[in-house]
């Protein structure tokens, strides 16, 4: 994999994958390098380890906000854990075509924006289903990564991610 475009990609989530849900006892605490109307009073940015986007970048994807945060990733998460711009997903304000009952609304759009390429999607909420919506509607390669949301990505999980790409890197 030589070029951006052939790097797999990583659809990343915020809210559980990068700010956990569970107790802020052990999180990161940093001051906010500026301030938003984002992040105004938002405690649970203060759970974002500094160091993860380091982290992320390591793992060699192109990685792509797939968050409702929005362009607000960029502003006020992506500062705060060393990441550059990412492009973000922009999601439909209506599904047009209809969503197989228990499909996640977040599935279709980033398998239409992978476009076959091979693609890791880290979020706390996938299914089964989603699994099986994939496998069926996505002939690349992908692993859907369910983040627990209590904890946020750990060492575990970015081992899992590292392992899957090391399985689907061309020889």
């Amino acid at each position: 994999m030589t070029s951006s475009s052939e790097r797999p990609l990583l659809f990343l989530d915020v809210d559980g994958p990068l700010i956990p849900f569970g107790s802020s006892a052990g999180h990161w605490e940093i001051a906010a390098t500026s301030s938003t109307t984002a992040d105004q009073g938002n405690p649970l940015l203060a759970r974002l380890d500094p160091g993860i986007g380091a982290r992320l970048t390591a793992l060699g994807c192109r990685l792509v906000w797939a968050t409702t945060w929005m362009e607000e990733a960029n502003e006020v998460v992506a500062p705060r854990i060393g990441l550059p711009r990412l492009p973000v997903l922009e999601w439909p304000d209506t599904d047009a075509g209809g969503t197989p009952q228990g499909l996640h609304w977040k599935t279709r759009p980033m398998v239409e924006w992978a476009a076959g390429r091979p693609f890791i999607r880290v979020d706390d909420e996938i299914s089964a289903t989603d699994r099986l919506w994939v496998d069926a509607s996505h002939p690349g390669p992908s692993l859907l990564h369910r983040v627990e949301p209590a904890k946020g990505l750990s060492g575990t999980d970015f081992g899992a991610l590292a392992a899957w790409l090391d399985a689907v890197a061309p020889s």
